[in-house]
């Protein structure tokens, strides 16, 4: 199991604490903050292995933050948002997160999430692997991506999306599928999570984001790359 330093930020002491014991459990060092300010602070100081970031906070809120985050690292982040609540959860996607999960929530569930995060996130040992379609290069052995010779900032899991996309040339895959494979979790009633993910893929890897060549949309089956 992939271990970590992992950064909780919550303005509530009892979701900091118990949520803190339950990674601790699983062998994480759990750093602790309770406003955005001192999660920069200790970002900066002390860059964690994974952030678990409340989208309600004083001062600096989640959103702002998990963009601070994104601009400045690859460090993955999983959000924790209020029940019911489907556009934070697609304003934390479009930002960069990897995952979210929703309030309240079962401490066990957030700590499993957090070790799937952690192991997709974990460097790869195999063989280095190489895609290249055109003027697009994707490295799994390096987990980069190249586009006309300029490294691309992808997330954790828009890589394994498109690797797993590119990978797979041609077939059609649902988004119940993608969830299933690329998460590792059963599909939750919506789909936002893979159709967001995907936008966010055309717009960095596609010449026209609005008329996609390489990850295309099968209407009522799913996506398809087409090498």
């Amino acid at each position: 199991m992939s271990v970590a330093t992992v950064l909780v930020v919550d303005d509530e002491p009892i979701v900091l604490d118990v949520v803190g014991r339950y990674l601790e459990r699983d062998g994480h060092r759990v750093l602790a903050a309770a406003d955005g300010e001192e999660a920069r602070t200790l970002i900066e100081q002390e860059p964690p292995g994974l952030v678990v970031l409340d989208v309600m906070l004083p001062g600096i809120d989640g959103f702002a933050l998990c963009r601070w985050i994104r601009s400045t690292s690859d460090i993955p982040v999983i959000l924790l948002t209020a029940r019911g609540e489907e556009t934070d959860r697609i304003v934390g996607l479009e930002l960069g997160a990897d995952d979210y999960v929703t309030k309240p929530f079962s401490p066990r569930e957030l700590a499993t999430r957090v070790k799937t995060v952690l192991r997709r996130a974990a460097p790869r040992t195999a063989p280095v692997e190489r895609i290249e379609i055109g003027e697009l290069i994707i490295d799994a052995g390096s987990r980069l991506v190249w586009r006309n010779g300029s490294e691309l900032r992808l997330t954790t899991r828009e890589f394994d999306l498109l690797w797993f996309l590119a990978t797979h040339p041609s077939r059609v895959f649902s988004r119940d599928h993608l969830m299933r494979t690329v998460w590792g979790y059963e599909p939750a009633l919506d789909s936002g999570t893979v159709t967001v993910h995907v936008r966010r893929l055309r717009e960095k890897i596609e010449d026209d984001p609005s008329r996609p060549r390489l990850i295309e949309t099968v209407w009522g089956a799913g996506y398809r790359f087409r090498g």
